[in-house]
C-alpha cells in the first residue's frame, strides 16, 4: 500500500489526514462523515458556525454537491483545477455542519497530483480545510502542520498562497489569495445571468 492508499484507507475509516495541495497543506476528514467532520472542526478548535469547504477531484463531484448555473459553470472551467475556492448553493446531500448554517458550500478543486488521486481513491469530496489551528499560521511543509491527524501525505515543501475565495453568486471575493489578480479581472467583466 503507497502512502496516497493509505491516506485514502484511513479517510474511508473515519479518519484524518493531512494532504498537500496546490496552496498549502489540508486537512482531510470524509464530507460525508459526520463523526470525521466533527474530528476536523475539534483538531482545528474551530467553532461548528463556521463553514468548512470540501476538496474535489472533478468536475462531476462538484455538480453532485452543489447547485451550478451557467455562469457559475463558466467561471469553474476558467479556473479549476486551481487555487480558488468557490462558494456556491449545498445540495441537500452535503451535511448542514460543513455549511455553518448558511446553505453554502466552499469547494477546491485542487491542481495537485497527489489530492487529486487521495480524493479519488476515496470516491467522494474531503475537507479542505488548513492543516493549523484556526487563526494559525498557514502550513507550508508537514513539520508545520500542529493540528492532530491519524496520518500526514507528506508532499515537501508547498507554493504558500491560500486559495482566493470567491462567492460566485454575488461575484465578489471572501478572501483574496493566489491568482486574485485574474479572479478580479474575471468577475470585473463577466455578464450577470
Amino acid at each position: 500500500m503507497d502512502p496516497v492508499e493509505k491516506a485514502a484507507y484511513v479517510l474511508m475509516h473515519d479518519g484524518i489526514v493531512i494532504y498537500p495541495t496546490d496552496t498549502i497543506y489540508g486537512l482531510g476528514g470524509d464530507a460525508f462523515s459526520d463523526e470525521a467532520i466533527l474530528r476536523v472542526y475539534e483538531a482545528k478548535k474551530r467553532p461548528l458556525s463556521q463553514p468548512v469547504s470540501i476538496a474535489v477531484c472533478d468536475c462531476d463531484m462538484i455538480h453532485g454537491v452543489a447547485k451550478i448555473n451557467e455562469y457559475a459553470a463558466t467561471f469553474i472551467d476558467h479556473f479549476l483545477p486551481g487555487p480558488v475556492t468557490v462558494i456556491l448553493p449545498a445540495r441537500n446531500s452535503v451535511p448542514a455542519i460543513l455549511t455553518g448554517g448558511t446553505g453554502m458550500l466552499g469547494i477546491r478543486f485542487p491542481n495537485h497530483p497527489l489530492a487529486l488521486r487521495l480524493i479519488s481513491l476515496v470516491g467522494s469530496p474531503i475537507t479542505a480545510t488548513s492543516a493549523n489551528v484556526s487563526g494559525g499560521r498557514d502550513p507550508l511543509t508537514p513539520s508545520e502542520c500542529h493540528v492532530a491527524h491519524d496520518y500526514l501525505l507528506d508532499g515537501g515543501i508547498l507554493p504558500g498562497a491560500p486559495s482566493t475565495v470567491v462567492d460566485i453568486g454575488e461575484r465578489r471575493i471572501l478572501r483574496p489569495g493566489a491568482l486574485v489578480e485574474e479572479v478580479v479581472s474575471y468577475l470585473s467583466r463577466g455578464e450577470r445571468t
